[in-house]
């Protein structure tokens, strides 16, 4: 039996040694699947950095944009603020005259408005008790045959006039000639307040 034993003992080290062989080439292929899908897996998470950084940058300069945005919007409103301040200061300095001055001006644009001379003059309440005689007087001289009358009707507005004949009426208020100048002024205005 010794020669049965050597054949036993030769197949058993053939098969070792090709259990060996086939160990050592499923090792090789696992390590070259291994190394592939590391480096596929270190280029997918290098993908997904990517995609990730770039979508960060885009949000971050969406976010800048629409910062600067609102910025630019919050200027424009304050900005937009002061003017429409100034001209309501306007309204303020014009109503508020000396009242010599303040006659004149009321006279100068009752008589310019007149048309047929004979219009009501409308005032405020106030103007209508300090000033409605003077203004009327100094309006009639400038027109050579003025008959413009006080109106016992005040009107609500904060200074100026308004003429009225029947149902037809001028507007000469102070609001609204300081608005008329707003389209013209507002642009030169901004202009004087901000650079």
């Amino acid at each position: 039996m010794k020669g049965t034993e050597k054949i036993i003992a030769h197949i058993q080290a053939d098969a070792a040694a090709q259990a060996d062989a086939i160990l050592a080439q499923a090792e090789q292929q696992c390590t070259e699947i291994r190394q592939r899908y590391e480096q596929k897996a270190k280029e997918a998470y290098a993908e997904k950095i990517r995609v990730g950084v770039k979508a960060n940058q885009d949000r971050l300069e969406s976010m800048e944009r629409l910062t600067r945005m609102e910025g630019r919007k919050a200027i424009l409103a304050l900005k937009q603020d002061m003017v429409s301040k100034s001209f309501d200061a306007a309204v303020e300095k014009l109503v508020n005259l000396p009242e010599a001055q303040y006659v004149a001006l009321l006279a100068k644009l009752a008589a310019e408005a007149a048309v047929t001379k004979d219009e009501e003059v409308v005032l405020n309440e106030r103007d209508r008790a300090a000033v409605g005689e003077a203004v009327v007087k100094a309006a009639n001289e400038k027109l050579s045959d003025g008959k413009l009358t006080l109106s016992d009707a005040t009107g609500d507005f904060k200074g100026g006039l308004i003429l009225r004949r029947g149902s037809i009426e001028v507007n000469c208020t102070a609001e609204l000639l300081v608005e008329l100048c707003r389209g013209e002024m507002s642009a030169a205005l901004a202009k004087v307040l901000f650079e």
